[in-house]
């Protein structure tokens, strides 16, 4: 099995490779939706963001607003990392488990993490191949705003907790530039699904 870390940065297409390596037949599993797992009553990270961060972001129905939590986590980055130590940690030990399924079910397959800051916290060292989702910081800026409806600001502050996009493309054994159709992205992806295939049968 051929365990591949997929990255890129705010809004770069990364999510819409990952659906595509899905669709191509991949074992996709997303960081992201499980940090939200985590966070759900019956989380392992529940308890201790709710200590750290009080019952003001707990909603009516005992679950964690995740909006009143970024709220008070993505304007300090103390705050935010206080809240990854909660939660990446439990993330990893999910991802270990979805790669122990698919190596016995699948051992010649491809088993896919996408994950934002795989890079910026080392997780990418975990895996055989890193493919980066890329494009450039304007349109980065661009498509976050159309998508959130959000302000240049919210976007810009969004990316500066993250490395820049450019510094992720040293780390990057393939990159799957985004920036033109999604005609094109998802050529790119299935051409790059062929070369992992071929050396997930001699890895």
């Amino acid at each position: 099995m051929l365990k591949v870390g997929l990255t890129g940065g705010l809004a770069s297409g990364k999510s819409f490779v990952g659906r595509e390596f899905e669709r191509l037949g991949a074992h996709v599993i997303q960081a992201d939706r499980l940090g939200h797992l985590t966070l759900l009553p019956d989380g392992e990270a529940y308890e201790d963001v709710i200590r750290e961060f009080g019952r003001g972001i707990v909603g009516k129905d005992g679950s964690i607003d995740r909006k009143a939590l970024g709220a008070i986590v993505f304007p300090d980055k103390a705050k935010l990392e206080k809240l990854n130590s909660f939660i990446h940690p439990h993330v990893h030990q999910r991802q270990l488990d979805f790669f122990a399924v698919i190596a016995e079910k699948d051992p010649l397959g491809i088993a896919v993490a996408e994950a934002a800051i795989m890079i910026e916290t080392g997780g990418y060292k975990r895996y055989d191949r890193i493919v980066l989702a890329y494009c450039s910081q304007a349109l980065q800026i661009e498509r976050f705003i159309e998508r959130e409806q959000s302000t240049e600001k919210e976007a810009l502050d969004r990316i500066s907790r993250q490395m820049p996009i450019d510094e992720k493309r040293q780390y990057a054994d393939y990159i799957v530039d985004t920036s033109g159709t999604k005609q094109e992205t998802v050529r790119q992806t299935v051409d790059l699904y062929e070369k992992l295939k071929t050396e997930a049968q001699v890895s």
